[in-house]
């Protein structure tokens, strides 16, 4: 087993030792998260779209995956072993996976998905094989891996959501190859941005509050 699926694998289970109950308060995040529904998300922007091929080999377009739920988007790498990096935001979503499994609103309408911006090594195959060991509750929201089909999309991809990838100088470096940083974005029914968690917001309580507000706010608006 590799040094980097031992730096997830320790990751994920320090967030599964959480309740939805009772999410967890560490140094990193020494605050109470708001209430669902006690404020709002102001629109930021559209969600770019972009054409990828997920870890079955189908081709699809980004947009596709933006749209119908409730959307927590990732852009990651599997050789990342920065331990503030792609392996905690994984693991984050794979806390609200495993939550969702117990939540039939959330298994419903939340959709996680993660995109790899390393497609030379993370094809769809090593990408299925990723996914195995992040997720494995199959009542839980629907969770998608996938890359772009080419270089040349990627770069338009991650443009569009000002997500910064840098190769480092030293190819062998322990924590991986390439340093970027970490942006995951909250993504309305319709496709519309309404968050961007970096590595000092991503705290797993705040965005389940984010997603249960944006929930409640479909419901208030249904009533009118």
């Amino acid at each position: 087993m590799s040094k980097n699926f031992l730096s997830l694998a320790f990751i994920l289970l320090s967030v599964s030792l959480a309740s939805a109950a009772d999410l967890p308060r560490d140094s990193d995040y020494d605050y109470d998260p708001p209430t669902p529904g006690s404020y709002s998300l102001p629109v930021i922007k559209a969600a770019p779209d972009g054409a990828i091929i997920d870890s079955d080999s189908k081709s699809i377009n980004l947009r596709d995956l933006n749209r119908g739920r409730i959307t927590l988007l990732s852009f990651i790498y599997t050789r990342c072993a920065a331990p503030k990096a792609c392996p905690y935001a994984t693991g984050v979503l794979s806390q609200l996976h495993t939550l969702s499994a117990d939540d039939k609103t959330l298994a419903k309408n939340m959709r996680l998905v993660s995109i790899s911006f390393d497609p030379e090594y993370d094809t769809p195959r090593r990408l299925a094989e990723y996914s195995e060991g992040v997720r494995d509750e199959k009542s839980a929201c629907e969770w998608r891996f996938a890359t772009a089909k080419s270089r040349t999309e990627l770069d338009s991809i991650l443009n569009g959501y000002g997500q910064a990838v840098d190769r480092r100088s030293n190819p062998n470096d322990p924590q991986g190859p390439l340093y970027h940083i970490v942006r995951v974005f909250l993504i309305d029914r319709e496709g519309r941005i309404r968050n961007i968690y970096s590595s000092a917001t991503l705290d797993p309580r705040l965005v389940l509050a984010d997603v249960k507000t944006l929930l409640l706010e479909e419901t208030k608006l249904s009533k009118q």
